[in-house]
């Protein structure tokens, strides 16, 4: 016992020991968070799969009630504006027809919507003309003669004529890039969805349910599709309808590839995956053109905001020194 004691206190020894003890440390210390790392990960799946779910159903609750309690004044409101623009007849004079396609493409769809687009298009001009010129003629002039505020009444007016377009032009191009960030993902779950032996109104509904979480318009547009497929009698109006309702280029392709494929019959598991290369591709090219226009924005930014920092940097202490030397 005494013996085996000493071996174990000579030097030697009691090194190997010491380095085998902290090898093995170390070996638990590395890998015992890659082992807890993949316990939290999916962890943190699952909980953001139930926070998605939640916040789904919450959001649907609160459009229930909100419409629900604003449904009656709505109503009012809208009776009053369709009887200016009856009255008027703005749907003739105001092209009711383009203005009905341009809010379709902003998920605008209803006649209400129409009618409060042209009722907005004839109130505004009249009324910021009024609030511009009550201000300058009796707040604040700001110096300027009677001519010349009369002149900016009738810009401000002018710019009322114009801003529901304008509105209504943010909302599509916002529209349009939530859709073309979603739709090729899109396209890859119907090729997966045809190509497993179901039918096109079948994908489309599949799909409208697995991409609402990813992108909520493009779930709109393909539940819509689906339910023009199930009624109209020329399906390939309900693949054209979702082409203009979206204005998409990438999305029209597609109409047209699925319009030939049930004309023609060819397959369109094969369509579908190349119309799904191609929208990858242009969704990669808009990600490689905002990259290229990032060093002319940043310009501006380094030269206000780090360049001072680094003269302070390179020269202060030159500036101390000869400060002290004085």
């Amino acid at each position: 016992m005494i013996s085996a004691l000493e071996q174990i206190l000579e030097p030697q020894v009691a090194m190997a020991i010491l380095v085998a003890i902290a090898v093995f440390a170390s070996v638990v210390t590395l890998t015992l968070p890659l082992l807890q790392g993949n316990k939290l990960d999916g962890r943190m799946k699952s909980m953001a799969k139930e926070r998605t779910a939640i916040r789904t159903k919450e959001r649907a609750r609160l459009m229930d009630e909100g419409a629900g309690r604003g449904r009656l004044r709505q109503k009012e409101s809208k009776a009053f504006m369709k009887q200016v623009v009856d009255k008027l007849n703005l749907q003739k004079a105001l092209d009711a027809e383009g203005a009905r396609e341009k809010l379709r493409m902003a998920g605008y769809r209803s006649q209400p919507a129409v009618i409060t687009f042209l009722f907005f298009r004839v109130v505004l001009p009249p009324v910021l003309f009024a609030l511009v010129l009550a201000y300058l003629w009796f707040i604040n002039d700001f110096g300027k003669p009677p001519l010349t505020r009369i002149i900016i009444s009738i810009g401000a007016a002018y710019i009322g004529f114009f801003l529901p377009n304008l509105i209504i032009k943010n909302k599509i191009q916002k529209r349009q890039l939530a859709l073309t960030r979603a739709f090729p993902d899109s396209l890859d779950l119907l090729l997966i969805c045809v190509e497993s032996g179901m039918s096109v109104e079948a994908a489309f509904r599949k799909v409208s349910e697995e991409i609402g979480s990813q992108s909520v318009e493009l779930a709109e547009e393909l539940t819509l599709t689906t339910a023009e497929l199930s009624y109209l009698q020329n399906r390939r109006e309900a693949f054209e309808n979702l082409g203009k309702r979206t204005g998409l280029e990438g999305v029209k392709a597609v109409a047209t590839a699925l319009i030939q494929a049930e004309k023609y019959g060819t397959p369109v598991g094969q369509a579908l995956k190349v119309m799904a290369q191609e929208n990858r591709d242009e969704r990669m090219a808009i990600a490689e053109k905002k990259a290229a226009g990032l060093p002319p924005k940043l310009t501006v930014p380094m030269i206000v905001f780090f360049l001072p920092v680094l003269f302070v940097v390179i020269l202060g202490p030159a500036g101390l020194r000869m400060m002290a030397l004085d």
